[in-house]
């Protein structure tokens, strides 16, 4: 596939996720028209798996994201690489596997594409894991670098949260 081909599939990809005239079960529809099309498996499985993952089909999901990972999607596009862990983790966490999930996003890389949506999402499956005090100082220490001033303070602060 040439480069405008590809920038033809992504500008459909887009489209199909920015129209707001269609339900759910369209939008996995037309992602599975887009992944069987798309450049690389690992990308058109990857589009799937969010498409079935916004569906509410999480099960159905957490299979087509793992199929991403094994086709190489890290290779292939890491920019969508980083944005599957945060959508896989939250997957698996609403799917009851909230370990799995935990240890998914502690191993998370930083990356432009995704932000601090890993430390998030690591707060909310802690907090389901039962952990509140991890997940709370996981998402102060996540807000922590945009405050304007009391770092040294809101540091403290977290850190305390988990002290024995």
């Amino acid at each position: 596939m040439s480069s405008d081909d590809r920038d033809g599939w992504e500008a459909r990809v887009a489209a199909a996720w920015a129209d707001e005239t269609i339900d759910d079960q369209r939008r996995i529809e037309v992602v599975q028209v887009l992944a069987d099309e798309a450049p690389h498996p690992a990308l058109g499985e990857f589009e799937l798996g969010g498409a079935y993952d916004s569906g509410g089909h999480e099960v159905e999901a957490d299979r087509h994201y793992t199929a991403a990972t094994a086709a190489g999607l890290d290779a292939v596009d890491p920019d969508r690489a980083a944005r599957m862990v945060v959508q896989h983790a939250s997957t698996l966490r609403n799917i009851g596997r909230v370990d799995e999930a935990i240890a998914m996003l502690r191993d998370a890389p930083e990356h432009p594409a995704t932000g601090a949506a890993p430390r998030v999402f690591l707060a909310l499956a802690l907090h389901s894991a039962g952990r509140a005090d991890e997940a709370l100082r996981v998402a102060v220490e996540a807000l922590e670098p945009t405050l304007p001033r009391y770092h040294r303070s809101v540091k403290a602060y977290a850190a305390a949260l988990t002290e024995t």
